[in-house]
């Protein structure tokens, strides 16, 4: 794994030296959009509403649009204007119980790894989070940004790793707008509750995770898979393996001085036969070289 951030943890007056780690990757199978009838990848411009023309990258600003559907536009002076922090602290906020972050809260995982000389107040803190079964809230600032964020310790393969779980603003969490109302459902009854019971129990177990699979995925790759071996390919311009096609170096060559030539207006030669060529190739071969005086 690569480290995509260094800073300190800092807790009173101990600072913990660490290494940020991207602790997940997603696996979702990817499709491109084609072409149905030839397999060509589908491209998408960048077409101005107004004007009906293609917007190359540089003429592309950041907009916001206001609740009447007004548009403000955002200059690169604008956006660096704003609160923005480079800040390499991990500073820890406050210590609270477990229980009571909602797990709907978090967003992103990191593994924090130690350096060198942050070893013993990395193993002190991990030690102080497991005793006291908290966690640490903490703010930190990635890319530029400050955000709210908890660290606590996950047991893996490697051993007991502080990682750092990014959270989401309370604002950001959706309300559900639907009613609960379960006035027409009538009282439950003992049995029926008593049977749930039941059934809690029977499924009742420890979460494996190594228990459940990618199904669609690993049907994806073989279906995939079968239509390779079927001959079902469709070979398209942008292909990265040729059909075995020999290239011609040297036509190649002229069809690229031709377009240079082209596109600085000046007139293209015409393409020299290939027998031509070949004799052009012989008699230069044969034509003994003038001595120098």
């Amino acid at each position: 794994m690569r480290a995509i951030w260094k800073g300190a943890v800092s807790f009173g007056l101990v600072n913990v030296p660490v290494k940020l780690y991207a602790a997940t990757e997603s696996h979702d199978v990817s499709f491109r959009q084609v072409h149905e009838k030839d397999g060509g990848r589908i491209k998408y411009q960048r077409i101005c509403s107004v004007d009906g023309e293609e917007v190359p990258y540089s003429e592309i600003a950041k907009g916001y649009e206001t609740e009447d559907g007004e548009m403000v536009v955002l200059t690169n002076d604008d956006m660096a204007e704003l609160p923005s922090s480079s800040s390499r602290e991990i500073s820890v906020e406050k210590f609270v119980p477990s229980d009571q972050i909602d797990p709907m809260l978090f967003e992103k995982t990191y593994y924090l790894e130690p350096e060198k000389t942050g070893a013993k107040p990395y193993a002190l803190l991990r030690q102080a989070l497991l005793d006291a079964d908290r966690m640490a809230v903490v703010t930190v600032a990635l890319r530029q940004r400050t955000t709210v964020a908890v660290l606590r310790v996950r047991n893996t393969p490697a051993g007991d790793v502080i990682v750092l779980q990014t959270m989401m603003w309370p604002d950001e969490v959706r309300v559900p707008d639907f009613n609960l109302d379960f006035d027409e459902v009538g009282k439950l009854k003992d049995t029926e509750v008593k049977m749930a019971h039941m059934l809690v129990e029977t499924l009742s177990g420890d979460f494996d995770a190594s228990e459940f699979e990618d199904d669609y995925a690993e049907a994806v790759e073989s279906l995939v898979k079968t239509k390779i071996e079927g001959g079902q390919v469709t070979r398209t311009e942008t292909s990265t393996k040729t059909g075995g096609e020999v290239v011609d170096l040297l036509a190649a060559l002229q069809r690229s001085v031709a377009a240079a030539k082209e596109a600085r207006g000046e007139e293209a030669p015409a393409e020299e036969p290939k027998k031509t060529a070949k004799k052009t190739a012989k008699k230069a071969a044969k034509k003994p070289a003038k001595k120098s005086a």
